[in-house]
């Protein structure tokens, strides 16, 4: 009980916690009527557009924090423990820069990577191809993908992230509780402020929502926080939010749009 209470063990545990409690209350919350004007797609495509059902994306989801388990704990276990949470050697400016750091390099990362997924057709089919199974994201489904793809991008990458920055574990406990509930929001088809949505300076749900049309999988590669990394590399792809018959739908010009709402 020491240990799981212990800034290592906790390090393991929360952001899990937090993605299963968050997606919860996604899913709480989308079982309202008042929830649909904020929908980007109805709720009955989550089934009948995806191609993969929603007890094997938690099956999928739950095998990768295994893997993500195991290497947090390993990785904990080498970590030098700091005298104290946070000590008096380290101040919140440091603290600060230390997420921010982390928050840069993920962020690129898992932006070259997803682009690499893209761009390779090997990779493309035999492990990137598992996450556009989901046409219509939804919140539990953020994780899912090939585990292969989810070791590399996520684990190897969150890893350096943590390593690179020099954070604390206990600083890593705020660090990817935040990556957690960034990733969910970036698939949880729903654009809670569709007017600062559309500004595009923040990832968000209808950013990705277009990546995740019929072409547009060419466009829009950034994973979580920011949308910079298209915009300097020359794949960010505009797009509109409109509000159509009571509920909202993504537009970006020139791209096919892979659902109806018929």
């Amino acid at each position: 009980m020491e240990l799981l209470l212990s800034d290592e063990g906790l390090a393991v545990l929360v952001p899990i916690v937090v993605y299963w409690a968050y997606c919860g209350l996604h899913a709480t919350l989308g079982q309202s009527m008042y929830m649909d004007k904020y929908r980007l797609h109805p709720s009955t495509h989550e089934d009948s557009k995806n191609h993969v059902s929603k007890r094997q994306v938690i099956s999928n989801v739950l095998k990768q924090q295994l893997v993500q388990v195991a290497m947090v704990t390993m990785v904990m276990m080498f970590k030098v423990k700091e005298e104290s949470p946070i000590s008096k050697k380290t101040s919140y400016l440091k603290l600060a820069s230390q997420i921010a750091v982390a928050m840069v390099w993920f962020d690129l990362w898992q932006y070259a990577w997803h682009r690499a997924l893209h761009a390779n057709r090997f990779l493309y089919r035999n492990l990137h191809s598992w996450h556009h199974r989901l046409v219509v994201p939804y919140s539990f489904g953020a994780l899912y993908g090939h585990p292969l793809e989810s070791f590399i991008t996520d684990t190897i990458g969150g890893t350096a992230a943590f390593l690179v920055s020099g954070m604390s574990p206990r600083a890593s406990i705020f660090f990817f509780s935040l990556c957690t509930i960034k990733v969910i929001d970036n698939h949880c088809g729903l654009s809670l402020l569709p007017s600062w949505d559309r500004l595009s300076i923040w990832n968000n749900a209808a950013y990705h929502d277009v990546h995740h049309q019929l072409r547009g999988g060419k466009y829009n590669y950034s994973q979580l926080f920011f949308v910079v990394w298209d915009r300097i590399f020359g794949t960010y792809m505009p797009f509109l939010i409109e509000d159509r018959e009571g509920m909202l739908q993504v537009r970006a010009p020139g791209l096919d749009y892979r659902r109806s709402n018929k």
